[in-house]
């Protein structure tokens, strides 16, 4: 079962982006991800825009938006983008999706009101769908309309680019049963992740959709270090800047921290629990973040490749 197990690396150096790229594949992850805002409490990235860029200066491996604020775009633009960066990548992208909110600024600042957010982004996942599916795409909704629009290309992945849902609640589940290929929940427990994948199973039933067809996932912030304290220390003191808010007490219960050895047995409990795709994203300061790449894929990742 653990050879199945696909493993990814959050980017979080912006101007380093093709250099941790090669470093990630080299490190033998599956996958490179990073996610964006337009503003927020640290500096971020813009999804599209950074893993364009690790596209280019990689050969295979697999590209995730981890996530693209779906409710900030037009929907036909990020059609358009997401078909784009599908071709340059030689077929390599997964689009992680999500509806944002937790910076109420940056919606204000494009004019879209935080309580859309939600219907914005089902709308989007539905006319995205049919133009990276279909020619001739005709869509009258609330808040787009199309009338006989084609993309050219749509991607070479088909019958198109894969969707990863991510979020915490039972709405975003549906979300995903309904739409997507994967969930890609953060902020979870073992347990969580448990209870929403059997609820996701139902979602998709009732959906008429086969069951399976949405895989579990999880993104998690990571920090490893061989002295299991301060990897919590790290990880407490980066998470607590990046959410304006005191880490402390949480660490422990969402993210992946500790000596590599902890960080292997945690990560069973979420793959027991239903995780094929693990996305991790750097919970430690920006001058760690080499080392912890280094560490996560000389001394845990091996641990979950055949023959261990």
């Amino acid at each position: 079962m653990t050879d199945q197990i696909e493993f990814g690396l959050a980017m979080g150096l912006l101007g380093e982006t093709k250099q941790e790229a090669r470093a990630a594949e080299q490190l033998g992850f599956d996958y490179l991800a990073t996610g964006e805002h337009l503003m927020f409490y640290t500096p971020t990235s813009n999804t599209m825009v950074a893993l364009a860029a690790a596209a280019g200066a990689t050969d295979t491996i697999k590209l995730m938006s981890t996530i693209a604020l779906v409710p900030l775009y037009p929907a036909l633009l990020l059609a358009k983008q997401t078909a784009v960066l599908d071709v340059v990548s030689g077929g390599r992208f997964s689009l992680g999706v999500g509806v944002g909110g937790e910076f109420p600024k940056e919606f204000d600042a494009v004019g879209v009101p935080v309580a859309e957010r939600g219907a914005r982004t089902d709308e989007a996942l539905e006319v995205l769908d049919l133009l990276l599916r279909e020619k001739d795409v005709s869509y009258h909704g609330q808040f787009t309309t199309l009338d006989g629009i084609s993309l050219s290309p749509r991607g070479i992945q088909k019958p198109r680019v894969p969707f990863w849902v991510a979020g915490r609640k039972e709405v975003a589940m549906r979300r995903a049963a309904l739409h997507a290929e994967g969930w890609l929940p953060y902020m979870y427990t073992p347990e969580m992740l448990a209870d929403s994948m059997a609820k996701i199973a139902e979602f998709t039933a009732e959906a008429g959709r086969p069951v399976g067809t949405t895989k579990g996932g999880l993104y998690i912030f990571t920090c490893v270090h061989e002295d299991r304290a301060t990897a919590l220390e790290l990880a407490n003191q980066q998470l607590s800047r990046q959410y304006n808010q005191d880490f402390s007490s949480l660490v422990h219960k969402y993210a992946l921290a500790g000596s590599p050895q902890d960080c292997i047995v945690r990560l069973r409990e979420y793959v027991d629990a239903g995780a094929r795709t693990i996305i991790m994203g750097h919970g430690c300061p920006p001058e760690y973040a080499e080392e912890n790449s280094r560490l996560i894929g000389q001394q845990v990742l091996p641990a979950f490749r055949s023959g261990h």
